[in-house]
């Protein structure tokens, strides 16, 4: 379970205690538990800092702990402290990254459902990064792009990986799909075919209104027989 650590403390030497996180960083590369760290300021109270520490487990927590380079730079946090900083620990109970779901819910919803309803979640300024088109493309034609895979194919998608990171999600994905009409000038074949990709989303307030996709087009080519194996 992961667990989270909460460090709140108050200080007037805030940019010393910053170097000092930058130095347990450094001395504890590759030692290490911790797999998040956020440093927030009351910004009523200038002086009122807390930072948030995640890690895999208490277990893991606990090895951090007992790192040399951890209790030699707590000490020195403690001195650059106006009082004692106090500690909160919690077993993160419930985890939600709303941009990744919205991702992942646009994604698997490309080859199902109504259109309309699929894009509510998408600016109406968004812009489309695709590697199969000369020039970036705006909302109607990203609209216009999956009307036609889905008269060219019977499809699906499959989310296979996330990250998130600030304002951008990315999803590593399959389709499966059948070639049901026209795609590229290709008749119908009836063919099934797989391929992978990887889109990038940014969002803005809840919306998607970046994307960058690459995905294997040319091996999609070539299981519908287009191209030569």
């Amino acid at each position: 379970m992961t667990f989270v650590q909460l460090i709140d403390c108050r200080t007037s030497r805030f940019d010393e205690m910053n170097r000092l996180l930058d130095t347990w960083v450094e001395q504890t590369r590759g030692k290490r538990t911790a797999t998040h760290a956020l440093v927030g300021k009351d910004r009523s109270d200038a002086s009122h800092f807390i930072e948030i520490v995640e890690f895999p487990s208490y277990e893991e927590a606990m090895r951090n702990s007992n790192l040399p380079e951890t209790d030699r730079i707590f000490r020195e946090m403690v001195a650059l402290c106006d009082e004692m900083p106090t500690f909160t620990d919690l077993d993160v109970v419930r985890d939600e990254q709303l941009n990744r779901g919205v991702a992942r819910e646009f994604l698997e919803g490309l080859g199902r459902g109504d259109v309309d309803r699929l894009f509510e979640r998408v600016a109406d300024d968004y812009v489309d990064h695709d590697p199969a088109n000369p020039q970036d493309t705006g909302l109607r034609a990203a609209r216009d792009e999956v009307v036609g895979w889905r008269r060219a194919f019977d499809f699906s998608i499959r989310v296979d990986n996330q990250i998130a990171e600030d304002d951008l999600v990315c999803s590593r994905w399959t389709w499966h799909g059948r070639h049901k009409g026209d795609f590229l000038g290709i008749p119908a074949t009836g063919q099934e075919a797989t391929m992978t990709g990887m889109t990038w989303h940014r969002f803005r307030g809840g919306q998607i209104c970046e994307a960058w996709r690459q995905y294997d087009r040319a091996g999609l080519l070539e299981q519908l027989g287009v191209l030569a194996q």
